[in-house]
């Protein structure tokens, strides 16, 4: 594993009616909703470390500091761009943000652990 800070990935998104509020019932405004956003921020970090983890190797969420400033209508493009911070053995600390146009939208902080594949789902699936 060769893994340091510094490491980034962003993500372009167009706000689609599945990724509203109302339609994953996390509210009830055509509007991206908050889970919705985690979910790509938490992709960002995948794809930011996934070529340095060694075969067998993956990482899973542990933490998460979210705030959602500004909301996104549906047709609008948000970008989301992620950065590794900090690197503690395995737990892999992250900062992101998402931004629309010229607001930011929302920015916060995602915690990793780095974990074997197959130990964690072995021990899932007793």
């Amino acid at each position: 594993m060769t893994l340091a800070p510094g490491l980034r990935s962003q993500l372009l998104t167009m706000v689609e009616r599945s990724d509203t509020a109302a339609k994953i019932g996390s509210g009830d405004l055509s509007v991206l909703a908050t889970p919705r956003l985690l979910a790509l921020a938490e992709q960002a970090t995948v794809q930011a470390v996934a070529a340095h983890l060694a075969p067998g190797q993956t990482s899973v969420g542990t933490r998460v500091e979210l705030e959602h400033l500004a909301a996104s209508p549906v047709g609008a493009h948000v970008e989301i761009g992620v950065e590794l911070t900090a690197v503690d053995g395995r737990r892999l600390t992250f900062g992101f943000h998402a931004r629309d146009k010229d607001t930011l939208v929302a920015r916060g902080t995602i915690e990793r652990v780095v974990v074997d594949r197959d130990r964690f789902m072995a021990r899932v699936t007793r």
